[in-house]
């Protein structure tokens, strides 16, 4: 099975159409239609439902996208890595992050950084800790930012400056919002939005044994449109300071929790990872900067 073949069977389940993808590819139908009929040919399996004037993925095909988008990205990121070798002006880096309002420390340092390389490429990929970890651990990433403790079984990482807390956004007109604060017993009962990871991994353990009395109307991963369903009165967001427009014009507010509910923000990478030249050089930059 060959890169190239994967690349015209991507462009194929993504254009639905195989005239456009053949366009695409810079090659003819008939050379594009006979190297998607030898894949199917070597996996033994039907990929497409050819119709009229489009085609479809069978489930063998939706499986097949899903496993070469991830060999396509690695394929790419190889081969970026060793172009840039002997790059010493810059290369590529690759991150995945989780939301954070500490993730201005990292920008500032790609800032400063790219002053000293000025061809430093950045590629950024958004998720929650889950996420982004799991494409770590297939080396489609160099870094990711996470914000929960990393397991040190697995990573190496540096903790960043600060730390986030906990609170609850909410109307800024409702009963809640006069508070300077907010404890569980406020919660209780109340229809709550919060992402799936926080709600087991940090609620769960600050509520403790009231933990039973809170009650997640649905879960968000991203606080955004979380903080839409908080701003119609549908529920309270429980999320990280500073991740949503809580200004007086926003009609929304935000209270912490009490007890404060801190948490972390880490950057880690694989345990014996081989990076790139450009990447060796910000790790560390940013170990001196964050060790300041």
């Amino acid at each position: 099975m060959e890169i190239r073949t994967l690349r015209y069977f991507l462009a194929v389940a993504r254009e639905e159409n195989m005239t456009r993808a053949a366009d695409i590819l810079h090659v003819t139908q008939p050379t594009l239609s006979k190297q998607l009929k030898s894949l199917e040919d070597e996996l033994g399996k039907k990929l497409f439902i050819r119709h009229s004037f489009s085609i479809t993925l069978t489930e063998e095909g939706v499986l097949l996208r899903d496993r070469a988008e991830d060999l396509i990205s690695m394929a790419d990121k190889i081969e970026q890595e060793f172009l840039s070798l002997d790059d010493i002006t810059g290369g590529d880096i690759y991150f995945g992050l989780a939301e954070s309002y500490q993730i201005r420390y990292l920008a500032r340092e790609i800032r400063d950084f790219r002053k000293i390389y000025p061809d430093l490429r950045y590629h950024i990929t958004s998720g929650d800790t889950e996420q982004v970890t799991e494409k770590l651990d297939k080396g489609l990433l160099d870094f990711a930012v996470i914000c929960e403790a990393p397991d040190e079984r697995k990573y190496n990482f540096i903790s960043f400056p600060e730390a986030d807390y906990f609170g609850a956004v909410l109307p800024a007109g409702s009963g809640l919002a006069q508070k300077d604060c907010i404890t569980v017993d406020d919660l209780a009962g109340l229809p709550l939005f919060c992402s799936e990871q926080s709600w087991e991994n940090d609620i769960r353990p600050w509520a403790r044994d009231r933990f039973s009395k809170l009650r997640l109307e649905g879960s968000f991963r991203l606080a955004y449109n979380g903080s839409m369903f908080a701003k119609e009165g549908l529920g309270i967001l429980l999320t990280l300071n500073n991740l949503v427009d809580t200004s007086p014009d926003s009609g929304l507010a935000f209270r912490p929790f009490f007890p404060r509910l801190e948490i972390k923000m880490y950057m880690i990478w694989n345990k014996y990872q081989s990076f790139t030249p450009i990447a060796e050089r910000f790790l560390k930059q940013i170990r001196a900067s964050f060790s300041e």
